[in-house]
């Protein structure tokens, strides 16, 4: 299920459909009569590195907490939430109160100015068992507290500092790496033809869960995690439809 809200217009409207289409419930997907549905303007000169123009304020900056909703997270297995979504005080209060009951706890960090500080999201790192971050987020966190050079140093300064379970961190094109009580795993990248990098982070990450959840090992989910990313890469927009058997060739190949 997804936790949102969008606005009473044609794009809300479009969205709702989508998901449905999709087989998303959309039970708590509220609907804004004041504001309009998000929209997102993309700059993709660059394909490595979109850059992102995150307009505000729109419906999802006002997430309300209906009645019923902290139980429906509670008895979830994981709640997955990211830092964006505690850019404005409302969704932000709604978020804490649902990472209170939630059980596993998934934290996608996005670091888009200027849409997140400090402040803000320490509290949200604390709260979770697994972060998903890239390397220049990364760079970013630990910089708060003092500079390194070393990637695992930083991630287990991270993991010890918040008291975070697991640690992923993307490094683009050069793969990924995941720390873990169980040890450090990394997965080096696939060599593909990028169209534009929208939605990869979140192709990435969807595989791994999908995988980590199914108990498959932490480099089986890292390399299944991997190729979709980079598959999704090679494709226009943020979701497009990806093989199974292509994810297996690109494996192979």
């Amino acid at each position: 299920m997804v936790v949102s809200r969008v606005g009473h217009d044609d794009l809300g409207d479009k969205l709702l459909g989508y998901l449905e289409q999709k087989g998303v419930n959309t039970q708590w997907v509220q609907v804004d009569e004041a504001h309009e549905t998000g929209v997102v303007l993309v700059n993709v000169s660059n394909r490595s590195e979109v850059t992102y123009d995150i307009v505000q304020p729109v419906a999802w900056d006002y997430i309300q907490l209906q009645e019923g909703l902290e139980q429906v997270v509670a008895g979830s297995d994981y709640f997955l939430y990211g830092s964006l979504a505690a850019r404005s005080e409302t969704s932000r209060n709604t978020l804490l109160a649902l990472l209170k009951v939630a059980k596993r706890k998934v934290f996608d960090v996005n670091l888009r100015p200027p849409h997140y500080a400090r402040e803000v999201l320490e509290p949200l790192l604390q709260q979770a068992d697994i972060v998903k971050m890239n390397h220049h987020e990364l760079t970013e966190i630990t910089g708060w507290h003092q500079p390194y050079t070393d990637e695992r140093t930083a991630m287990a300064f991270l993991r010890e500092q918040y008291a975070v379970q697991t640690i992923i961190v993307t490094r683009g094109e050069n793969g990924a790496a995941v720390l873990s009580a169980e040890g450090n795993y990394e997965q080096a990248g696939y060599h593909v033809e990028v169209e534009d990098t929208i939605g990869s982070g979140d192709a990435f990450l969807a595989t791994f869960l999908a995988h980590y959840i199914a108990g498959k090992s932490y480099p089986e989910a890292l390399k299944q995690a991997c190729a979709m990313g980079a598959l999704v890469a090679t494709k226009k927009g943020a979701t497009p439809v990806i093989p199974r058997e292509a994810v297996s060739q690109l494996i192979n190949s």
